[in-house]
């Protein structure tokens, strides 16, 4: 029983019921979590851990703010992020509050409510999942050497220019399927460091419901379809 993220970019066809996958990008599932929370963890864990620790290099005591962190890629990026030992701030709506604070969040902000640069100061990493205005008042936020990663194409050289001013890290990163990068991940599930929230489950003759709900923006943690 393996896991892993299929031949990204590429073609992984997902929504098959059998496909040949590398070895190289695999990881064998911890026994004591379901097919549905392995899944679940491929591309949204991977992605947190890409950012947060190949890239980043996240370290303990450092001010981490992960923007939506109730979502797919953004809860599991407040555990790992807690697993480094950061103090971590995270913007949602407040009715999301109480289910980023048990993941481990130090620091929560209302988005609806409150504005995360008027509040926040000398963070050393961000990781924006939101783009547009979000990204651009994320600068101002950031110390001096700090990082942003933003997960939204389109990056813009207005953007990356601001932030040089400032001596801000600016850029986009585009997950690739590691092998490796899921042993850790194994590891941290195995160990329950790191838990799939899993928002709704579908099955495959259902997947165009699974869109819909995806598509609402307003899904915690992951949509799941079986087979």
């Amino acid at each position: 029983e393996v896991f892993g993220m299929v031949n990204f970019k590429g073609d992984g066809k997902a929504y098959a019921e059998y496909v040949s996958v590398p070895a190289i990008q695999l990881a064998l599932k911890p026994q004591n979590i379901s097919h549905e929370e392995a899944a679940a963890s491929t591309l949204a864990a991977l992605t947190a851990w890409q950012s947060l620790v190949t890239i980043a290099k996240i370290k303990k005591g450092q001010k981490v703010l992960i923007h939506a962190g109730s979502g797919g890629v953004g809860h599991f990026a407040i555990q790992i992020a807690k697993h480094l030992g950061a103090y971590v701030i995270s913007t949602t709506s407040s009715n999301n509050k109480d289910f980023v604070l048990s993941l481990g969040v130090n620091e929560h902000i209302d988005y609806n409510s409150e504005k995360f640069y008027e509040k926040l100061s000398d963070v050393d990493f961000v990781l924006d999942t939101i783009g547009g205005d979000t990204l651009l008042q994320s600068i101002k936020i950031v110390k001096p050497n700090g990082k942003i990663i933003t997960l939204i194409p389109g990056l813009e050289d207005e953007f990356v220019e601001k932030a040089k001013r400032v001596n801000v890290d600016l850029s986009f990163m585009l997950v690739q399927s590691n092998g490796n990068d899921m042993k850790s991940l194994a590891d941290l599930l195995y160990k329950k460091h790191l838990k799939s929230h899993i928002y709704a489950k579908y099955s495959f003759a259902d997947m165009g419901k699974a869109h819909l709900q995806v598509e609402t923006s307003r899904t915690v943690g992951k949509v799941v379809v079986t087979i």
